[in-house]
């Protein structure tokens, strides 16, 4: 291994799952602080699109974003299965709407395929790679990243 390499995790790890559209992501289950059912948030004048607003969770005020329109993936359609997760990261609470989760799913490091590199057709820089479990592919979101990058600092300013 190079200097450059990191180190891949030799321990399995959990991955909360859950659909965008057609397709299936996992997060860190370590992120996840709940998962509750989906409720209109209170919107914020000038906030970006993808941010719904907030909501008022046991005293405090958390950003709730929509992944769908987050990852241009086309309308969002709120349903019975719609639900949002809430991830505490960092310091910060911030909730994310998701179509519907489906388990938490353990993946080995041999299960998890580095992302392809897709060119400047899709960015790649939030995603850890691909899990596999027999006919499942889940595509690994790093929420950390996705969450504290700079368009993403615009929810803390709206939560504040």
């Amino acid at each position: 291994m190079s200097h450059t390499e990191t180190a891949t995790p030799t321990l399995p790890s959990e991955y909360l799952a859950f659909t965008l559209g057609k397709e299936e992501y996992g997060i860190d289950i370590q992120k996840v602080s709940e998962i509750r059912s989906y409720e209109n948030p209170t919107r914020i004048a000038s906030a970006p699109e993808f941010v719904k607003g907030v909501i008022n969770l046991r005293g405090i005020i958390v950003p709730i974003v929509d992944m769908r329109i987050r990852f241009a993936l086309g309308a969002p359609d709120y349903g019975p299965f719609t639900v949002v997760i809430i991830l505490n990261i960092g310091t910060r609470v911030v909730g994310m709407v998701v179509d519907a989760v489906s388990d938490v799913t353990t993946l080995t490091p041999d299960q998890i395929k580095s992302a392809p590199d897709m060119g400047s057709t899709l960015n790649t820089e939030h995603i850890v790679g691909l899990g596999t479990v027999e006919e499942r592919m889940l595509i690994l979101v790093d929420i950390d990243k996705l969450m504290s990058s700079e368009e993403m600092g615009l929810i803390e300013r709206l939560a504040a």
